[in-house]
């Protein structure tokens, strides 16, 4: 009881202490600031450390360890050249990058390239997965996933490749990838494709070579695949239901979002969709509270809000007959974004709070205690760009057709459960270690609910899950 009335004495304070600030607290992107554009963020959120990492929209999504004892941070480094850096947070106001490795070949390389670093630990070794996207007309149009031993950490001279992941059927690469312990005790790697589903890889599979064909325990289909252009998932969430013993996947794809229970990997059973809603469209980001009941959708295009739905079934309308295949959502209970002109993009969930990286308006707190009525308690602005239509990341007018500015800033988040530790990658800016003021670290079991989110326990699987049955 202590415990969670100290829990939301914390939640009182953030709110209270939400408030603009007028302290330059970044570095400008190429180019220099941009006059107008906005800097600092509320009260409640302190600037540990940042690292500019380079030329304009170089960097993608981030990564972060869970143990203290392994301080580790891994940056995505997209474009030319592509590849991964580590940063070390062991001193979090002095944060530093150790190790930098790019794609051999670099410049001959075409597409996005190094998109999203996930790290993996098995038998005792620590694998980063990090997922590419190369287009054709350049090497490695297949690949997907490159797999680094990084045990060794912080000796750097001893990280080495393990092995690519590569799929020749659907090439294009992998967009997304999610890392997760199954209840079965498999450490997997589950993966977006150009084909019309995901794909689960074993890494102790990887790891140990041979046949990669032997590396894919699992596919995931995408049920309005057929309906559209883009035939994969963008993105998605995987977690454990201890109320219902069960692995769920969470999946967004083009015009909806997908609930599949993977259990038995060879066997992915929908449970429920949301689709038919208004304004549903490019579905990307997907994640669920630790009970699994609510989730956060975001679609991908400006103007659209981050969704709130009640995944609980809904009861059938009077007279309707039972049966009929699994329920549809189409009506979400809430909705939050930053400003009626943003874009949100990627989301952390740690009950009762929902971190959000939202491009140029930066990176967000927000309350989730109650669905439907979400709201923000803290901010920053990692970018100074500018939120408007029509204009690039540099101020620059642009045509019909091209993209607006929209697409710059603050890309992807991660938190470190033990001391909730915040970091931040800024396609413009580079990497952030933030700390928001009342927020020490999170373990479901304070508020009550499961100890489930992104982060997993890779040493005892997912909490509630039966221990899986050793095989002699």
């Amino acid at each position: 009881m202590m415990k969670k009335t100290l829990g939301w004495c914390a939640l009182a304070l953030a709110a209270a202490m939400v408030g603009p600030v007028t302290v330059r607290a970044q570095g400008n992107f190429e180019g220099g600031p941009i006059p107008g554009t906005r800097t600092g963020g509320s009260r409640n959120m302190k600037v540990m450390s940042h690292i500019p990492l380079g030329r304009n929209n170089a960097t993608a999504d981030i990564d972060i360890e869970q143990e203290l004892s392994r301080p580790y941070v891994y940056v995505a480094r997209r474009l030319v050249p592509s590849g991964f850096d580590v940063i070390s947070v062991k001193d979090p106001s002095r944060a530093s990058v150790i190790y930098s490795w790019r794609i051999e070949n670099a410049e001959l390389h075409r597409g996005a390239g190094s998109l999203n670093p996930m790290l993996v630990k098995s038998k005792g070794r620590y694998y980063l997965t990090t997922a590419y996207q190369f287009q054709a007309g350049g090497p490695d149009n297949d690949l997907g996933a490159i797999v680094h031993d990084v045990t060794s950490l912080p000796d750097t001279t001893r990280i080495k490749e393990v092995a690519r992941i590569r799929e020749p059927n659907y090439a294009g690469g992998f967009h997304e990838t999610f890392a997760y312990k199954h209840s079965s005790g498999a450490p997997l790697l589950v993966t977006t494709t150009s084909g019309p589903w995901a794909n689960l890889y074993d890494i102790d599979k990887v790891a140990a070579g041979g046949d990669p064909a032997g590396w894919l325990v699992g596919r995931i289909p995408r049920p309005d695949s057929t309906n559209s252009l883009f035939k994969g998932y963008h993105d998605f969430y995987v977690a454990y239901d201890p109320a219902n013993k069960r692995d769920v996947f969470y999946g967004a794809g083009l015009i909806g979002y997908f609930v599949f229970d993977i259990t038995d990997l060879k066997d992915p059973k929908l449970i429920t969709s949301i689709t038919g809603g208004a304004g549903m469209y490019i579905a990307h980001t997907f994640v669920v509270e630790p009970t699994g009941r609510y989730a956060l959708a975001e679609m991908e295009y400006q103007y659209a809000p981050v969704r709130v739905y009640d995944l609980k079934p809904p009861a059938p309308a009077a007279g309707a007959a039972q049966g009929g295949g699994p329920p549809n959502i189409s009506r979400p209970i809430g909705a939050w974004i930053p400003q009626w002109n943003s874009l949100p993009h990627n989301i952390e969930m740690r009950w009762p709070y929902a971190f959000v990286t939202s491009y140029v308006d930066g990176f967000y707190a927000i309350n989730m205690m109650d669905p439907t009525n979400p709201y923000t308690v803290g901010y920053y602005y990692t970018c100074d760009c500018p939120n408007q239509t029509g204009v690039d990341a540099q101020g620059r007018s642009l045509g019909a057709g091209q993209v607006g500015g929209q697409y710059a800033g603050a890309w992807g988040t991660d938190i470190r459960n033990a001391d909730g530790l915040i970091v931040v990658s800024d396609m413009m800016t580079g990497f952030w270690a933030l700390k928001m003021e009342g927020f020490d670290g999170w373990n479901g079991h304070q508020w009550g609910v499961p100890n489930i989110s992104s982060a997993q326990d890779w040493d005892n699987g997912p909490d509630g899950a039966p221990k899986p049955q050793k095989v002699s």
